[in-house]
């Protein structure tokens, strides 16, 4: 049986998407049921793009997935220490061949079977270059990732990892090119999950209208900014933990003081996302029914260090914006204290973070921060400018940061609200837009790596989140050093060595590390979120 919670990330991990679409419920979408059942509706910003697991790397789309799907393992809620959840055992005598066996009873929406193919054929289109997927670095240690993978300009010369080898309906192992003690702790993530035949088939008609193998299937198809219905999967194996609601609906918003007043009025009955206008306010007036805890999210500027090079090519100029931005009083007076002054690359929830690895980059010396700036030229045009999202309440956090940089560095700051997360993410996915950026991270897998790899590494360039084009080639060996540890403790202190590269390069800075902020209506009980912010919507009742 399932524990009382589950997991997500953003991550990510998966870049955090406090996004949405305008929309205001005016009627009542919950129905009581008279023992278990019922449909609630829940807040959600548009997700980026089709809902296929292997290419959603943002937050709101994984939202969706979590109901839709079940991984091989999920995380513990209180430690994020992996647990089996569809595989009944994943065991290596060295970290480096696994060996994967999964439970029975598991089927996908459509009746088909989960076998051990299911997960090899969805990981072999993951891994494809040709098919562009957003999770293919996370394939980038299976055996044969190079020739699925080979690269800009290359064309792919297999359409199968080496490295997979189906042994029979429920088992399936898995080669690595080197040893990686941190395999089985990333397979919860959503790019791991399997997909159906029916996906191969028509993958425009599944992406609107996904086909998985959780708690919740869909309930028609999704209907872009406005909502995603989900309904209970009867055939959930029951020792998961089947949903105890009957529906729910995936209302999109684009603006989260709309969401958050349909909360107030009954009109939804969840968000995980809070507007900044709430933070003063929502503990009053929602009492128990507000979550307030650590979540695994770090939010940073990020600079576009490769199609900018003139302006923040420098890491003396990207340690002074650092080091010219008040985080403590953004935190206590922005987001009212539901926000940690960031002061390392890895968030306090995972193991390996250490307190002020920052050291100077982190501390408010706005003085210290005119010098470095001064000294290393400053910048063209004596001109900044910061782009952020303007559906995840960030528009407010973002204007001080500037304020700030025009007081202490005496520049001028422009700011380019995009319409939608996804919307920023294109541009610079696309290499479309030069200025500072927004961003954040919430983990994909509990584990230090995932804070690094993802977001910094040269694979993530063109196929994750390396938004500002990083490169590093101490940091990417540091990386490798670390994959292939003997030991956890041994890996930590290697991964520890290429934060240290971060901190002295800055490609991004962070700026504060999320704590989660959820409320419920008083209809239903039992809901929470988990580490990557994700709503356990599958343990959620009615109340009374």
């Amino acid at each position: 049986m399932r524990g009382a919670t589950q997991t997500k990330w953003l991550v990510a991990a998966t870049a955090i998407a406090l996004a949405a679409t305008a929309c205001s419920t005016s009627s009542k979408s919950s129905d009581k049921a008279a023992s278990g059942g019922g449909t609630i509706a829940v807040q959600l910003g548009e997700p980026q793009h089709g809902l296929i697991p292997q290419n959603t790397a943002e937050s709101e789309g994984a939202e969706v997935l979590n109901a839709l799907f079940a991984g091989l393992v999920e995380y513990d809620n209180k430690t994020n220490e992996p647990k089996l959840r569809v595989a009944e055992s994943i065991e290596s005598p060295d970290s480096k061949v696994w060996t994967i066996k999964l439970k029975d009873g598991y089927t996908f929406h459509n009746g088909e079977k989960v076998t051990a193919q299911s997960f090899v054929d969805a990981w072999n289109w993951g891994a494809n270059q040709d098919n562009a997927a957003e999770g293919l670095p996370f394939f980038a240690k299976i055996d044969g990732s190079a020739d699925l993978a080979p690269g800009k300009d290359k064309k792919p010369t297999t359409d199968k990892l080496k490295g997979l080898t189906v042994v029979d309906d429920k088992t399936f192992t898995v080669a690595l090119t080197a040893p990686f003690s941190q395999f089985k702790t990333m397979l919860g993530y959503n790019a791991f999950y399997p997909l159906p035949k029916a996906f191969f088939a028509d993958k425009k008609t599944f992406e609107e209208a996904p086909i998985g193998n959780g708690p919740f299937q869909m309930d028609g198809k999704w209907e872009h900014n406005q909502q995603i219905k989900v309904k209970r999967y009867d055939n959930f194996p029951a020792a998961d933990g089947k949903a105890k609601l009957q529906g729910v609906t995936f209302k999109i918003y684009d603006k989260l003081e709309t969401a958050y007043n349909d909360l107030r009025a009954d009109n939804i009955q969840a968000t995980d996302k809070l507007p900044i206008s709430a933070m003063g306010t929502v503990k009053g007036e929602f009492g128990d029914r507000y979550i307030y805890k650590p979540e695994s999210g770090v939010g940073y500027i990020g600079f576009p260090i490769a199609t900018n090079p003139a302006t923040y090519g420098k890491p003396e100029i990207r340690k002074a914006i650092s080091m010219a931005i008040d985080r403590e009083a953004i935190t206590k007076t922005i987001f009212s204290g539901t926000r940690v002054p960031a002061d390392d690359f890895i968030n306090p929830l995972i193991p390996g973070y250490r307190k002020g690895a920052m050291g100077d980059a982190a501390k408010y010396d706005p003085a210290k921060a005119k010098s470095i700036f001064d000294t290393a030229g400053g910048v063209p045009n004596n001109t900044l400018e910061l782009g952020y999202n303007a559906d995840g309440g960030h528009k407010e956090w973002i204007e001080a940061v500037a304020n700030q940089l025009k007081k202490n560095l005496g520049v001028e700051v422009t700011l380019k609200p995009f319409e939608k997360f996804g919307k920023i993410l294109d541009a610079l996915g696309e290499k479309q837009y030069s200025g500072g950026f927004r961003m954040a991270w919430s983990m994909d897998y509990p584990s230090i790596e995932n804070y690094l790899r993802p977001i910094f590494s040269k694979v993530a360039i063109e196929n994750g989140s390396n938004y500002g084009g990083y490169v590093n080639e101490q940091f990417e060996t540091l990386l490798d050093q670390a994959d292939q540890a003997k030991s956890p403790e041994e890996g930590q202190k290697l991964y520890q060595q290429a934060d240290d590269i971060l901190v002295q390069d800055l490609p991004y800075i962070p700026v504060y590390t999320y704590m989660s902020s959820a409320a419920y209506s008083k209809k239903i009980k039992n809901f929470d979120t988990d580490a990557q912010g994700r709503m356990n919507l599958d343990e959620v009742e009615l109340a009374g």
